[in-house]
């Protein structure tokens, strides 16, 4: 889900003729309510606040998934190498329709599978950049999804963690492979590298010893 890595040089060449063309839906209510998340502004576009503001949002929302809110932090780390601005957000989208949303990063065919039957089912993919709050749900709940399809045994290079997080990089096919003990390529265990050097302050940030 690293679509890309000049979107701040681009985006700043497309603002100057796009205008944001904010989601339509209207939000609806959410199961587990939590504190409201203030937005990144543009001035902090360049340089993304530390993830860790989002630890309440995390915990809430890797609960209601079932899924560990240390992973869901630190894929949050990991997701934060662009900037979640937006209107850079949708000045990208309008030069790279596939471009991934929300400050988890996730392209809308994920989104449209993940949000069917679950709290969210109401809310539409073009709100992610606006709502970090709704782009951790729908981080926790691919992870579930994720979850229910890793093997039951697999080689022991990996924790499940680990893997839940190589599959929402790389896909859940990937993440399979990865468990039978497929080596990954630079790109994935660059990912995996990340993860790793974040791990211990997503779990501080998430209150685990």
């Amino acid at each position: 889900m690293r679509p890309y890595r000049v979107l701040a040089a681009v985006c700043a060449l497309a603002l100057a003729g796009c205008s944001a063309a904010p989601g339509s839906s209207a939000p609806a209510t959410s199961a587990t309510p939590v504190a409201p998340v203030t937005n990144t502004s543009a001035q902090d576009a360049a340089v993304n606040p530390d993830p860790a503001k989002f630890a309440p949002q995390v915990i809430a929302r890797a609960r209601e998934a079932g899924v560990d809110p240390q992973l869901v932090l630190a894929i949050l780390y990991n997701e934060n190498y662009k900037p979640h601005d937006p209107q850079l957000e949708r000045a990208w989208q309008n030069l790279k329709p596939d471009a991934a949303f929300g400050v988890a990063n996730m392209h809308r065919a994920t989104y449209e599978q993940t949000r069917r039957g679950r709290p969210f089912a109401g809310r539409d993919w073009q709100e992610l950049p606006d709502d970090p709050d709704l782009a951790i749900q729908a981080e926790a709940w691919y992870l579930h999804d994720l979850a229910a399809q890793l093997p039951a045994k697999h080689s022991g290079q990996y924790t499940t963690d680990e893997l839940l997080a190589l599959g929402y990089n790389a896909g859940p096919g990937n993440m399979k492979a990865f468990a039978r003990g497929t080596k990954p390529g630079a790109q994935v265990q660059t990912y995996l590298t990340d993860l790793r050097a974040t791990w211990a302050k997503a779990g501080t940030a998430v209150g685990k010893p």
